[in-house]
């Protein structure tokens, strides 16, 4: 498995899988999810108003994951895997590890080769970058010890939008603990 951190925009990332740090609604929100639903056009919201309409009627918990079509993205799936909010009190790191785990596993089930990631829960839901840095770290490495036999997945990437956040992704990727490959692109 090859680990790339990148700075940049999620929305532009040439992967087969793109996870939405999602509003738990599944109907858009601010920062990441705004942008994913902005560049995916219309058909993104249909879809996801229709699990509204069908299979998911109270949105989707935190922690959970569910792939999409991806629209008009470079992607062919967004998977939508809402972060524990700590402002309202949700603050288990086990939630947060699961929206890596269960992302993960989505997109193995579907197929897909690479995937990209956001510092899920970084932004407007409180999460410190290191917290988060460090919870997608061993999220993501234990799930490939567990699952490197069977998944098609070869390929992570994760996106980060500023200093504070690709630094604390850059330590804990980079220290000697870190059992991944990592290749850097700016």
């Amino acid at each position: 498995m090859h680990i790339e951190i990148v700075r940049g925009d999620i929305t532009e990332q040439k992967v087969d899988a793109i996870v939405n740090a999602a509003n738990p609604s599944l109907l858009g929100g601010g920062g990441v999810d705004d942008a994913i639903h902005a560049a995916a056009g219309p058909s993104l919201l249909a879809e996801c108003r229709k699990l509204r309409a069908t299979t998911h009627p109270d949105g989707i918990a935190s922690g959970l994951a569910l792939a999409t079509g991806a629209g008009d993205l470079p992607a062919r799936w967004v998977i939508h895997s809402p972060g524990p909010n700590r402002h309202v009190g949700q603050t288990n790191p086990k939630t947060l590890a699961k929206c890596f785990t269960n992302s993960l596993y989505v997109a193995s089930r579907l197929g897909a080769g690479s995937i990209a990631f956001p510092a899920i829960g970084a932004g407007s839901y409180g999460w410190a970058p290191e917290d988060v840095a460090s919870t997608a770290s061993h999220a993501i490495n234990d799930w490939f010890e567990m699952y490197s036999h069977s998944t098609s997945i070869h390929r992570v990437v994760l996106v980060v939008h500023n200093d504070d956040v690709e630094a604390a992704f850059r330590k804990v990727f980079d220290s000697p603990h870190s059992e991944s490959e990592l290749v850097h692109r700016p």
